[in-house]
């Protein structure tokens, strides 16, 4: 049930609908059910938060490591269900083909004791990549280490180009540097194998001229090695084919003579015995058949003749081929005849480059102009996105306890383009009045970073629709007041998208629409690791605890009430 002083705060719509994981680590078995809104988790240290976080991570792509599953089990499993329906992400379905109703996703994660990991949504198996990027666009995990991406160059680009809610200019300018590039190193290659080229010129042509002159032909080798099989054995061949020839042409046992004589004695009994007929027209066909081979055998005994002078050319021939083929490394006058097409190519490559490369110079600086153009449209988008981030980053930071804080966010040009842009980006930053700004990597605190990335967070999720955020202890280092302002934000936030916060400070816990905590039993069989909702009555001793320790308190009790805002 929501706190008397929360009810009809608006809420998101439910992303992370409900959470399953079954033998991982300390959890046997964990079923969550998440509503919209802004929820908070707490528990002790060791109950099992970090134990979530990191079976959360299985879904987002993160690699499989057979020690996460729970001593005994065979396997792991992590599943998510999400609502999608406010999500444009058809497309990343259908070019996937995985069913999607529009609606509702249901993302697995299963790692074996072998340590080999499968992924799934909506039943479909999937590989790694295209989890990673679908639950990118789903999800958006912010742990302490990501405010590290603070000092990261590409991670502002990321924000202002998010901010901007112009992604047309981003993908059109990708594109255009990726066709650029790609033009860029094919004239690159071409000038230094056409330099190269020009220094082996005279040999290039000098192997051209001797492969044209061979007149290679396909299929002449394998007709002269046939032929030289013929003439090496020509003597043999011919007495072999005379002494069968001859059994055709003898007086006493010719088969031809005995087959025309069986055909007429058949024929005579025929209208008396019905099956000769049958019997003759049978033996006509070998009639036929060994006619037909007599006349071959007596072309062929003709044909093969012991040929010295021949056997002399097709022997130089095929050593010519054989030569040419060592020579080149190749195999049959097939790869010779390649070799010579592409040896010509590079001939006429050489004796044309200038040309060629003019042309591809000019498509190079086609191309760049396009890419500039883009890229300067990409720039604009960006600078106003700029002044948009200081402005509201300055107005967030102002509420967060940081009264004389400032930004800026300078773009420049770069040395050269990359995918991203043309763009390098400064994002300067000062807490304090009359202090110069610096980078915010070097002179940012850790509790500072953690404000200026919440309010980073907190600007994108009223610009761009991200569907559900996740901050792991976001509050590390922040003392209570500012907890409760960096409370304020999310609470925020929840209006425009769903978040989880994981806190240990009751100041955050207290002003969460939904309260869930991680306790951890032991048992005979171990310790395992449970999650449950809280009702308001929970709640209150929940926040006692955190605020007391294990020895409640009335004091704390009723701090607790006054943080949730109930009547004493």
């Amino acid at each position: 049930m929501l706190p008397k002083a929360r009810i009809g705060i608006k809420l998101s719509k439910s992303m992370l609908r409900s959470l399953h994981i079954s033998n991982y680590a300390l959890i046997d078995q964990l079923d969550i059910d998440i509503s919209g809104g802004f929820s908070v988790i707490t528990g002790e240290t060791g109950a099992g938060k970090s134990i979530m976080m990191g079976a959360l991570a299985l879904l987002l792509g993160t690699r499989a490591d057979a020690k996460v599953i729970k001593h005994g089990a065979f396997k792991c499993c992590v599943e998510a269900e999400f609502d999608v329906s406010k999500l444009n992400i058809v497309s990343l379905f259908e070019e996937n083909d995985i069913d999607f109703d529009g609606s509702e996703l249901i993302v697995r994660r299963e790692v074996t004791a072998n340590g080999k990991s499968r992924a799934f949504v909506n039943d479909s198996p999937v590989t790694l990549p295209v989890l990673k990027e679908i639950a990118s666009r789903i999800i958006d995990v912010h742990s302490q280490h990501q405010n590290l991406l603070m000092g990261d160059e590409n991670f502002i680009l990321g924000i202002l180009d998010a901010v901007s809610s112009e992604p047309t200019p981003k993908i059109l300018y990708s594109e255009a540097f990726e066709a650029w590039h790609e033009a860029q190193k094919e004239y690159v290659a071409l000038k230094e194998k056409a330099e190269k080229d020009q220094q082996d010129s005279e040999y290039l042509q000098f192997q051209l001229k001797q492969l044209e002159d061979a007149d290679l032909k396909e299929g002449e080798q394998e007709a002269l090695e046939e032929e030289l099989e013929i003439l090496s054995h020509a003597e043999e061949i011919k007495q072999a084919l005379y002494k069968v020839s001859s059994g055709f042409q003898s007086e006493g046992n010719n088969p031809i003579s005995f087959l025309r004589s069986s055909i007429q004695t058949l024929r005579r009994i025929d209208p008396v015995f019905p099956i000769a007929g049958s019997l003759a027209e049978r033996l006509d066909s070998v009639q036929i058949e060994l006619e037909d081979v007599s006349g071959e055998l007596e072309n062929s005994l003709e044909r093969v003749e012991y040929d010295p002078k021949r056997q002399e050319i097709v022997d130089e021939r095929l050593n010519l081929l054989y030569t040419l083929q060592r020579k080149h490394n190749v195999q049959g006058e097939k790869e010779l005849l390649a070799l010579k097409e592409s040896l010509r190519e590079r001939v006429d490559t050489i004796e044309n480059i200038g040309d060629i490369l003019l042309q591809k110079e000019k498509e190079v600086c086609r191309l760049s102009d396009e890419m500039n153009k883009l890229g300067e449209q990409l720039t604009a988008l960006r600078k106003a996105a700029a002044k948009i981030i200081e402005e509201r980053l300055v107005e967030c930071l102002h509420s967060l306890g940081m009264p004389n804080v400032s930004v800026a966010l300078n773009l420049f040009l770069r040395p050269s383009p990359d995918v991203t842009g043309l763009d390098n980006v400064e994002f300067l930053f000062s807490a304090n009045k009359n202090v110069q700004m610096q980078e915010v990597a070097k002179i940012a605190s850790g509790g500072e970073i953690a404000r200026l990335m919440l309010a980073l967070k907190s600007i994108i999720s009223h610009v761009k629709h991200l569907p559900t955020i996740v901050f792991d202890e976001i509050d590390t280092g922040v003392s209570g007041t500012m907890a409760e302002k960096m409370a304020l934000v999310m609470q925020d936030m929840a209006s425009d998208c769903q978040v989880l916060c994981i806190t240990h400070l009751p100041q955050i816990a207290a002003l969460g629409h939904w309260h869930y905590r991680v306790s951890k039993q032991e048992t005979s069989n171990g310790t395992t690791s449970h999650i449950k909702l809280l009702t308001e009555e929970e709640r209150v001793l929940e926040i006692a605890n955190m605020l007391s320790g294990e020895q409640l308190t009335d004091a704390a009790i009723n701090n607790a009430k006054s943080l949730l805002k109930y009547d004493k």
